[in-house]
């Protein structure tokens, strides 16, 4: 009977720690941490010509070298300005930056034909389920920051 209590024991042991080990290695893993940080600052004039499309409600515009596939500039219809990494959320580690639709509401995983929402990153199509990464947006004096 001490044999099979000690063998019963053990065999408790071996799983609390692979249960342990289990939950330390799936800890940490966020839907923002799948799109790795990039640290940068963006800051351009909105008279730029570049920025046009954001002089209107509605307009987008997309820029490169920013973030891990570019960005995306969206002008909310309340005026405010967001801004999303190109990168998709689908596949990350594939880096397939999404392209403008037209009207420019959402924006295309090329790759995997996923689509979201550039009011709120959220996927609106699938395969995707995790929103589009965002950044920090200020504007002041005509002046428009993006940031991580």
């Amino acid at each position: 009977m001490d044999k099979e209590m000690h063998r019963i024991k053990g065999w408790k042991s071996v799983v609390c720690i692979m249960l342990l080990c289990m939950s330390f290695f799936s800890c940490g893993k966020t839907a923002s941490s799948y799109i790795p940080d990039v640290p940068f600052t963006f800051q351009d004039a909105l008279s730029d010509p570049r920025l046009s499309n954001l002089s209107v409600a509605g307009g987008a515009v997309l820029i490169n070298g920013y973030g891990v596939c570019g960005l995306i500039l969206y002008h909310e219809p309340d005026g405010t300005y967001v801004a999303y990494d190109r990168c998709s959320s689908y596949m990350p580690q594939n880096k397939c930056a999404v392209t403008l639709d037209s009207p420019t509401l959402t924006v295309t995983d090329p790759c995997s034909g996923s689509k979201f929402s550039l009011s709120d990153g959220s996927p609106v199509k699938a395969p995707a389920t995790l929103s589009l990464k965002s950044y920090a947006v200020n504007v002041s004096y005509n002046q428009i920051f993006v940031y991580n």
